[in-house]
């Protein structure tokens, strides 16, 4: 259901407005693949985690859509009129330029009103226009579905397709610091899931598929910055075994693996990065009375490259995701993660990212929602000397009018510090953003 401005839920649970943080990097993300798709039955007890609500959870009835009735379906229209300002469009550390940014998102959902099964589509668009730069201006374009088959009541297969025709943000550390006008990038993206559970143990699979395709730029002297080294498809296949101890907490044991294929065939000149990789975790999912719930879990990470010319990388993996709530009207949020990322950097192979966040959502009244994130990265490459550290905070409020009108403001800060011999340039983005949703 879109319950209270489904984009503006969302954007809470992450600290953050979707209007707004839409507007931070003017682009348009597919949903998150198989967050339809990996429920759980609620009548497994040893599994289920509801026994807590967050604030971007709650229902607020009055300040939700209702929909248009199509058959069996409901279609949510919403539209997002936005404006940004931002003080550092090009994330550059020297001679800065700011802009102010208009933006306008229609979107269309539909979602099945099916007793058991669920199907849901979305097709939306932005349109994003600078007032003084308008090498900048941008039209995106998005769509995509995502299902579960409830097999019985303790199995169910979820599956999902999305394509995204986006901009590779200018803060991004791949993004070309020389190109003119921002990267264009096609995402395609397709999954499906299998979940069962009986007793005390729980089985879950995943296989997923992704594909980049970058087109290519030009430089202020009108030279072609090829991207086509970047373009690749990366295949993943996940296995999960879950072992409850009590009806509130359970150990289990994750194996994932990749394979990562570039398009541009390997030259001595620029071999590609093409590599497979794993990772092993362990962890535990838990409920701890009515206090906090959420996963931890660590581990092993690898990926080992075709190319001799580029380090393999191993190491110490994690992930971990809590909700802490200190009142029925307060909720925390902490996550953190180290993983192995791609570069486009000549004769590297990949870099280790370690990531935490802490956000705050708070419901100061039924429809008055306040919330703050602050969040810390660090990007070691390997086979080259450079670290990248990104600290970002955002403060932001929502006001749902009715359940047809909502009105979202946000201020944002990212300062990126970049070391060593093939460092980068260090910049800081400041964005102040308001934004009015209309839904029906």
């Amino acid at each position: 259901m879109f319950h209270v401005l489904k984009s503006i839920a969302v954007s809470v649970s992450a600290g953050s407005l979707a209007m707004v943080s839409g507007a931070a990097d003017a682009q348009i993300a597919p949903t998150a693949s198989g967050q339809l798709a990996q429920t759980q039955d609620a009548a497994v007890d040893n599994f289920s985690r509801s026994r807590n609500t967050s604030v971007s959870q709650r229902t607020r009835p009055d300040y939700e859509a209702l929909g248009i009735r199509a058959g069996a379906f409901l279609v949510y229209p919403r539209l997002e009129l936005s404006a940004e300002t931002n003080d550092n469009i090009y994330a550059t550390g020297a001679g800065e330029v700011d802009d102010t940014i208009l933006h306008v998102r229609p979107e269309l959902a539909v979602e099945s009103g099916w007793s058991q099964n669920f199907l849901s589509a979305y097709v939306r668009g932005s349109i994003n226009r600078y007032g003084d730069n308008e090498d900048e201006n941008t039209e995106e374009f998005g769509v995509g579905t995502a299902g579960r088959i409830d097999v019985t009541r303790q199995s169910n297969i979820g599956f999902g397709a999305d394509y995204v025709s986006t901009f590779e943000p200018r803060t991004a550390p791949s993004a070309p610091r020389n190109a003119v006008a921002p990267t264009e990038l096609d995402t395609a993206q397709t999954y499906v899931s299998a979940s069962r559970s009986s007793g005390n143990v729980k089985l879950t699979g995943r296989a997923d598929w992704r594909s980049f395709d970058y087109a290519d730029g030009r430089d202020g002297l009108g030279a072609v910055i090829d991207q086509d080294n970047r373009d690749r498809d990366v295949a993943s296949l996940s296995g999960r075994v879950d072992f409850a101890i009590s009806p509130d907490t359970a150990f289990f044991f994750q194996a994932t693996g990749n394979q990562r294929t570039y398009d541009v065939a390997s030259t001595v000149a620029a071999p590609n990065r093409d590599s497979r990789g794993a990772e092993f975790l362990f962890g535990a999912n838990f409920e701890l009375s009515a206090v906090v719930r959420g996963e931890v879990a660590a581990g092993y990470i690898e990926q080992s490259f075709d190319e001799a010319v580029f380090d393999d990388v191993e190491g110490f993996g994690a992930r971990a995701q809590l909700e802490w709530f200190p009142s029925e009207l307060t909720t925390v949020n902490v996550a953190a993660g180290r993983t192995i990322e791609d570069t486009p950097l000549t004769g590297v192979g990949a870099f280790v990212s370690s990531s935490t966040s802490i956000g705050i959502d708070h419901e100061l009244l039924r429809n008055v929602i306040l919330n703050a994130r602050l969040t810390w990265s660090q990007d070691e490459y390997e086979g080259v000397d450079r670290e990248d550290t990104r600290l970002g905070a955002n403060i932001g409020g929502t006001y749902l009018i009715n359940r047809n009108l909502g009105v979202n403001a946000s201020f944002s800060t990212l300062d990126t510090e970049s070391s060593g011999a093939a460092r980068d340039q260090d910049f800081r983005v400041n964005k102040l953003a308001i934004a009015l949703v209309a839904q029906f």
